[in-house]
């Protein structure tokens, strides 16, 4: 069994700020999407630009939060939220759900494709393989917060999570879903967007993925 690294969550503290490893894990995937986001623009007859670019990446990143922040308090902290309406705002203390941040994602890619013309599923093939080193990088931050740990087992490289009151060896999940999230679905995802594909057909792979 591997002793699980404890890592301090947060990554920067200057005084009372306090910017945490799972936050910069989101600047790090929108940085990246930006980054690639340019790059398949650049290819012949892509049909985008520099600047769409950085709008749907901007617009991404709005539905990200906002989403993942809404769907976390809806489905995880409702009863709370109904004490105390404010905590919705306080990111800072933490809470986001994939859930509601993929919905939020998928909303603010259809409003930008509304207002650029542009066809929906267009878009959505365009952003699929834009996606997975944030995936990647989230489930790091997973693992640095102890979270989201997998099943109780007994292989060599299991580990017992601190937030884990039956305090039993389990799979660290998190850095599967890194490799296989992140690594594995960039990969494959670069390489099957590098031909013309049928509409829908990269988005299909990435939900697939």
């Amino acid at each position: 069994m591997l002793t699980f690294p404890q890592i301090d969550p947060v990554a920067i503290a200057i005084g009372p700020l306090k910017i945490r490893w799972y936050a910069l894990t989101y600047i790090v995937g929108f940085a990246a999407a930006w980054w690639l986001g340019t790059r398949r623009a650049a290819r012949p007859g892509s049909g985008w630009t520099k600047e769409q670019v950085a709008d749907l990446i901007t617009n991404g990143m709005l539905g990200a939060i906002l989403g993942g922040r809404i769907g976390y308090i809806l489905f995880y902290n409702f009863g709370a939220f109904l004490d105390n309406p404010a905590i919705i705002i306080r990111i800072w203390e933490g809470g986001m759900s994939f859930h509601g941040g993929f919905l939020g994602v998928a909303i603010a890619l259809a409003l930008f494709a509304r207002s650029t013309g542009k066809s929906v599923l267009d878009v959505f093939d365009f952003v699929a393989p834009l996606t997975p080193i944030g995936l990647g990088a989230g489930r790091i931050g997973n693992f640095i917060n102890g979270e989201l740990w997998g099943r109780a087992t007994d292989v060599p490289w299991a580990m017992i999570f601190p937030g884990d009151e039956s305090r039993l060896p389990r799979h660290p999940s998190q850095l599967y879903q890194f490799f296989l999230e992140g690594i594995v679905l960039i990969v494959l995802l670069w390489w099957y967007s590098s031909k013309p594909r049928p509409r829908f057909a990269v988005a299909g792979m990435f939900l697939l993925g």
